[in-house]
């Protein structure tokens, strides 16, 4: 078959190795981590479903080599836990007879360890070891690693490997980047060391030298090495790209693949993992720079998704492979996809950062898009309904098709309506804002995903008990949504006022100057994208801070958006009265003041559409309310009670 990404879908072959395409699953983290380190059954599972999508090869990320000088929540293998390395080898044995290349991510945390620790308290008890003496952001010191130590850890990153190798992973990766321990000592801001392993960059080079030849050493020659750098710090004090080509080229000679990142941990994130905010693809360059410059092949990662981006990232000659990390989470099935020449199926990652978001609150995972993540061992597969059933699905938006299109996989024959004469809810808002238009390509997914299915798809078509009693449905998912909530304020009902709902899909000019009310995560996205668009924007918020709704990992990172933009934050205010120039407010100690603007947006929380709900509640034997019509929330509750709506009929 004549290929529609045929440079993404070629071979590969790496030190004797055969990757059956360009398309790898980058590091990510496992999902039950046991208290001695080991993989639990999930992460087995989790695993498992990236090589089952097509992946070329899926790095278990991340193995702590040194235990003693990096204690931390991550996955450790010894010899000295019973089960331990059967327990690794299931989880290689379950990427490799999917025909993908397991590898493991060889890494010590250095002075972050700790990271990933539920109690944060806890890691103040620990020892973050560096390559200096100094301290953390956080206040905590740092203790700088002798010589003996550094010994010890390069003596641990080989074993590690050697028992890597022995449980059946097919390639290590040897993570010196993003500011981990390899990364400190590559680093002029965290190396400030006087012997041989700082100062010149050669001398900061010597540890991961060392930690690589060992390595190889431990495996033999004909096993895959990759080491994954960052092609630039961007941090102040820290080394730039041209540095970046310079440690690249002082290490190709000891390994296979050169897998070029970005940033730095606790100052990068957003550059590391791009952000809506960011560009996608937004770290290609530094592979691209780092390939001129070097022999082996060469690896690029950072938001891509889009198999029309990642062909031309491999055609053009950017890099030779294109690592995929977040967007294996939304959809694991990319390269399958990729390969069978459906790149328009793709469910594409919202870079919500609810992923990650999830991870330091409660060690599991969770995907805005994907039900199913971290849950793969209750399985993979929608299973096929005994007996087929006339569903009848009310509400066109997200929850509304997530169910449909799960039961129409289940064998029932479905009938969605939607009053609108456009399937995607809520979602059809996201068209406006320029960072948030994966979201409403989501939908736009989704509704073609129906269709695919055969799910008889009726627009414009209203439905109240009546039209439920004639239809006599067997199942009926009931998903209407919700409305904006309308702040119960004088003047509210002005022609100057309008919700954020409003605003989006109607097209309204907001004016040059925009009040907006409600500093909730809908508000402080409105108030940047208007703000990027031209407007002066004020943004009313009566709480004390703001987006407190939004997850741990995305609201600094729009706090900081909001910052950059020059929005004007008016926290502890409260909106009194819509007037022809604006918003009168009053703050905490009831003094009003008039906030001047063309235009006044609400966004001030949404409402179920309860009434719609209770005419409905007794429409079929089997009843099911999902999504916003059960309780407003967001993208991640109403794809997972779509999901298991759909499969509990």
């Amino acid at each position: 078959m004549k290929r529609d990404y045929p440079h993404l879908c070629e071979p590969i072959t790496i030190n004797r190795t055969v990757f059956r395409h360009r398309m790898v699953s980058a590091p990510l983290g496992a999902t039950d981590i046991t208290p001695v380190g080991s993989p639990g059954p999930r992460t087995q599972g989790f695993y498992e479903a990236r090589a089952k999508g097509g992946a070329a090869s899926v790095t278990v990320s991340e193995l702590v080599v040194h235990p003693a000088t990096d204690g931390s929540q991550m996955l450790k293998l010894s010899l000295e836990t019973p089960g331990q390395l059967a327990a690794f080898t299931y989880v290689a044995d379950a990427i490799k007879r999917h025909g993908a290349v397991p590898s493991i991510e060889l890494s010590h945390s250095g002075q972050y360890a700790g990271t990933y620790m539920v109690d944060k308290e806890k890691k103040k008890t620990l020892g973050q070891f560096g390559p200096s003496e100094g301290v953390r952001p956080d206040g905590l010191p740092v203790i700088p690693l002798d010589k003996d130590q550094i010994a010890q850890i390069v003596a641990a990153y080989a074993n590690a490997a050697t028992l890597a190798k022995r449980c059946g992973f097919g390639m290590v990766m040897v993570h010196a980047g993003h500011s981990w321990l390899l990364n400190q000592f590559l680093s002029p801001y965290f190396n400030r060391r006087t012997d041989e392993y700082g100062g010149s960059l050669e001398n900061r080079m010597r540890i991961t030298r060392e930690v690589l030849m060992a390595v190889r050493e431990a495996v033999g020659p004909y096993f895959p090495l990759e080491l994954r750098i960052s092609g630039s710090e961007f941090l102040e004090g820290g080394y730039d790209l041209a540095e970046g080509v310079r440690i690249a080229q002082g290490l190709e000679e000891l390994v296979d693949i050169i897998h070029v990142s970005a940033g730095s941990y606790q100052f990068g994130f957003t550059i590391t993992h791009p952000s809506m905010f960011k560009p996608h693809g937004l770290n290609v360059p530094l592979a691209a720079e780092i390939k001129k410059h070097v022999k082996v092949p060469v690896a690029t990662v950072g938001a891509l998704s889009d198999p029309a981006q990642m062909e031309g990232i491999v055609a053009q000659g950017e890099a030779d492979i294109v690592v995929i990390g977040r967007a294996l989470l939304a959809d694991p099935e990319i390269p399958n996809k990729v390969m069978a020449n459906r790149g328009e199926d793709v469910v594409k990652c919202l870079r919500c950062f609810v992923c990650m978001a999830e991870r330091p609150v409660t060690q599991t995972r969770r995907c805005a898009v994907n039900p199913l993540i971290g849950r793969e061992s209750e399985g993979l597969e929608v299973p096929v309904a005994g007996a087929k059933k006339n569903v009848l699905v009310v509400g066109g938006g997200i929850a509304g098709m997530k169910a449909a299109t799960t039961a129409a996989l289940r064998g029932h024959r479905v009938t969605l309506c939607e009053k609108s004469a456009e399937l995607g809810g809520i979602l059809k808002t996201e068209k406006a804002i320029p960072f948030k238009y994966d979201m409403y390509l989501l939908g736009q997914t989704y509704a073609r995903m129906c269709d695919q299915m055969g799910v008889d798809i009726r627009l414009n078509t209203p439905v109240d008990a009546a039209w439920v009693d004639d239809f006599a449905p067997d199942a009926l998912i009931v998903a209407p949504g919700s409305r904006p909530l309308k702040p119960p304020i004088a003047g509210i009902d002005r022609a100057n006022a309008l919700s954020v709902n409003e605003l989006y899909l109607e097209g309204i000019k907001s004016g040059n100057e925009v009040v907006i009310l409600g500093g909730g995560l809908t508000g402080c996205e409105c108030a940047l994208h208007l703000t990027l668009e031209g407007s002066t924007c004020h943004l009313v918020e009566m709480r004390s801070e703001l987006a407190p709704d939004a997850n741990i990992r995305h609201r600094p990172i729009l706090l900081a958006e909001l910052e950059a933009a020059g929005v004007d934050v008016l926290l502890n205010t409260t909106g009194k009265e819509v007037v022809a120039d604006g918003l009168i407010v009053a703050d905490e100690k009831g003094d009003e003041r008039l906030i001047l603007g063309d235009t006044v947006v609400y966004a001030v929380g949404q409402l179920s559409c309860s009434e719609e709900v209770d005419t409905l509640r007794d429409g079929a034997p089997w009843v099911r309310v999902i999504g916003d019509a059960l309780r407003p929330a967001n993208i991640t509750t109403a794809i997972y009670e779509g999901y298991h709506a759909g499969l509990d009929i």
